[in-house]
């Protein structure tokens, strides 16, 4: 496999963007699948010997969608508050700490609509990239090239990671597993 990014043409490119969106749609469904049925009672709550719980992962997700897939890529947009409020960023991102609070500032249902608003953003906007724009370095967290586009590939492979977490919780929890 190549792993330097000057030897990717603008059509290898944009066939990795397109493929990678593909990987989005299946990781996130995976994730709303295993979150479907999840009692609201549990949304805050941890399992026993798990430091983490519902409402932190989606929440999670969320930040690390409106991150790899478009402030990465575009920078901050007009609109992008009402995208990504600032206490979801600093209540749910990277090196953040889940809270058993169930006054938090968003509803099982606020954090799912957030989310879906995220990726409905990232999915619209990310086709609209250009090979030259994809190619522009970046900085960690990146798969396999430190451009644009190695953000874009880590961004499915995040949210399976997080899946993989979700799907701990539920069987800790007692719930049945989804596969």
């Amino acid at each position: 496999m190549e792993t330097s990014s000057e030897a990717l043409s603008p059509e290898k490119l944009l066939a990795m963007r397109d493929a990678m969106l593909g990987q989005m749609v299946f990781s996130r469904d995976y994730t709303l699948n295993l979150i479907a049925n999840v009692p609201d009672e549990l949304w805050h709550t941890p399992a026993k010997g798990v430091p983490t719980h519902f409402a932190w992962q989606i929440g999670h997700l969320a930040v690390a969608q409106y991150g790899l897939m478009l402030f990465r890529q575009r920078g901050r947009a007009e609109g992008d508050l009402d995208l990504m409020p600032g206490w979801l960023r600093k209540r749910y991102a990277r090196g953040s700490v889940p809270s058993e609070e169930e006054t938090l500032e968003a509803t099982k249902s606020e954090m799912l609509e957030l989310l879906a608003k995220i990726h409905t953003a990232a999915m619209a906007f990310v086709p609209t990239m250009s090979a030259e724009s994809l190619a522009e370095p970046t900085d960690m967290p990146y798969t396999a090239y430190p451009i644009k586009l190695g953000a874009l590939l880590f961004c499915p492979l995040h949210e399976s990671i997080h899946a993989g977490q979700i799907g701990l919780l539920r069987r800790a929890h007692g719930l049945d597993p989804v596969r």
